[in-house]
């Protein structure tokens, strides 16, 4: 079975986030690496060229493919700060009222800025998604 093509590399997180051109945009991505850390305890680790995960749970779909993959992360993409919320974000509607100016894709969480949202809704928002995570996930 072929393997997931995001693995987790010994890349350093600090050399990476100082790389990003755009500095509102370092600075909260320094901050949103201080918020997710805080939350899950894990330390971050790049995976793939560009994202930076916490934590690791393994997934197998019913299809048979299965892999692992982090419980929480984020990654300062050019036009936005994506926010890896795992769980997804439909279970949790009454924060997602609650949190500002954003867009979302599946699990993603798109932030053009931290001053856009309410960040304590926003660590209570990764807190649930990483909860859900471990107790319907095997995390590692």
């Amino acid at each position: 079975m072929a393997q997931n093509k995001t693995q987790p590399t010994n890349s350093s997180v600090t050399e990476f986030l100082n790389a990003v051109d755009n500095e509102q945009k370092r600075k909260d991505a320094f901050e949103v690496l201080e918020m997710i850390s805080s939350i899950t305890g894990e330390k971050p680790v790049i995976w793939g060229p560009s994202l930076i995960g916490f934590g690791k749970y393994h997934y197998k779909y019913e299809s048979g493919r299965e892999g692992d993959f982090f419980i929480a992360g984020f990654s300062p993409r050019k036009t936005a700060l994506s926010i890896y919320i795992m769980s997804g974000m439909s279970k949790f509607p009454y924060l997602m009222s609650q949190l500002g100016k954003f867009k979302t894709g599946k699990s993603c969480l798109y932030i053009k800025k931290l001053n856009d949202i309410d960040r304590s809704v926003l660590k209570k928002l990764i807190s649930e998604s990483v909860n859900w995570m471990k107790k319907n996930y095997d995390v590692e």
